[in-house]
């Protein structure tokens, strides 16, 4: 299935060698999330399985961040914990950083291991696990 346009535009506005990293990002994820809706979501790319956001990517000053929402639970190396939830990141640089490999290992813990990011206002701020 051919990237959302919108993500395809998204990717295109980007400098030359972020341009490779969101591509190779879109590509993998789009092609290991079957059923996923993406869109633009707060300015960026993000995946969603039943309406609760998986992953996305989305540009910082010197790399592009790849975000899962509940990675932290993953156990997983090369994720990083970020922020007070249960989100982990890891950073690419450059194209070739990005492993084909851990990624699909990563997509295959998305979909098993979520937490409700969907509810999470309806639930005071409290995340609970999905699944």
């Amino acid at each position: 299935m051919p990237i959302n346009k919108d993500i395809r535009a998204y990717n295109a506005s980007q400098t030359a060698s972020d341009k490779k990293v969101c591509g190779a990002l879109a590509k993998i994820i789009d092609g290991n999330l079957p059923g996923a809706e993406c869109k633009i979501w707060h300015r960026h790319p993000v995946w969603f399985l039943d309406g609760n956001p998986i992953v996305g990517y989305h540009k910082l000053k010197d790399s592009v961040r790849l975000l899962f929402w509940s990675g932290q639970s993953f156990d997983e190396p090369g994720l990083t914990p970020e922020g007070t939830f249960k989100a982990a990141e890891a950073r690419y640089a450059d194209a070739d950083q990005v492993s084909e490999k851990d990624l699909k290992r990563w997509l295959k813990k998305a979909i098993k291991i979520q937490w409700d990011y969907k509810n999470i206002v309806k639930c005071k701020g409290r995340l609970e696990r999905l699944k």
